[in-house]
């Protein structure tokens, strides 16, 4: 499936017929993809659909079977390890089991990678942990430990850790899963913030139809080892591609044995 063609300067990252998979197995072949400056692209599609894998794909976490990955402009499995993590110092990850570390404190956590990969001089990276847990809602929780919070919490601190470093591009790995509604709802406003407030650039692999429909500028939809659907939330709703529907309409499959009835179902939750 084509994109649109945009400016270079507005393309943060860019597939160009990828497959990817595992060994000689490709999940996923031919995507092409595209993805611009200030938006929030969700992937999405069923268990087992490569959404994952792609994720790791363009995290530079696992090379493609094939085709390009061009990264703020860089191919980036043309580099080497070393310019690779470089370039991927330009992005942020936020981890589905948000992986903070229990013995250190929240602002431990959180100034890691500004004490790792800088020579900032403490009172800078201070302030900067303080910016950052007040955008996502942590502020008086700087010497609190992983274990001691919330869920939710512990996602909004490794969104602010992801961010830290003032990345071009964060890439959310399932941001709400296991979390309440409620608590789901307020991380998903925390993420558009950062679209609208910082301009950061959000990838999020998820599979909730209530995140999808709030933070999407674009979903891109996996299905049959390829990209089955890409647009406007309300594009994949409308869309006459049945497996589409049925994802955004919560439609069963049809069930073995019982022929015609998944088009039985799917006729009578359209016209219901």
């Amino acid at each position: 499936m084509k994109v649109e063609t945009r400016t270079s300067a507005d393309v943060l990252l860019t597939c160009r017929d990828v497959s990817v998979g595992y060994e000689d197995k490709a999940i996923l072949s031919g995507v092409d993809l595209e993805i611009v400056r200030g938006e929030i692209v969700t992937l999405l599609g069923g268990s087992g659909c490569g959404k994952s894998t792609m994720l790791r794909a363009i995290t530079g976490l696992q090379a493609p079977l094939a085709g390009h990955i061009e990264l703020l402009g860089q191919d980036m499995y043309a580099l080497d390890n070393e310019a690779r993590r470089v370039l991927l110092r330009r992005t942020g990850m936020a981890f589905q089991q948000d992986a903070l570390f229990g013995s250190l404190t929240i602002q431990e956590n959180v100034g890691l990678p500004l004490r790792e990969l800088t020579k900032l001089p403490e009172p800078v990276i201070r302030e900067m942990i303080r910016i950052k847990l007040a955008l996502v809602g942590l502020s008086g929780f700087e010497k609190r430990y992983p274990p001691t919070l919330s869920g939710g919490q512990r996602k909004r601190a490794a969104l602010a850790r992801a961010s830290i470093l003032d990345p071009e591009i964060i890439f959310c790995d399932e941001p709400s899963a296991g979390l309440d509604p409620i608590v789901a709802a307020g991380l998903d406003e925390t993420l558009c913030q950062f679209r609208d407030v910082l301009g950061v650039t959000i990838v999020v692999v998820t599979h909730e139809l209530d995140s999808i429909r709030t933070i999407s500028d674009r979903a891109v939809m996996f299905g049959g080892g390829k990209i089955m659907a890409m647009g406007s939330v309300a594009d994949l709703e409308a869309s006459t591609d049945e497996a589409v529907y049925n994802f955004f309409h919560r439609v069963a499959a049809e069930r073995p044995g019982r022929a015609g009835d998944g088009v039985d179902r799917l006729h009578h939750a359209r016209t219901a």
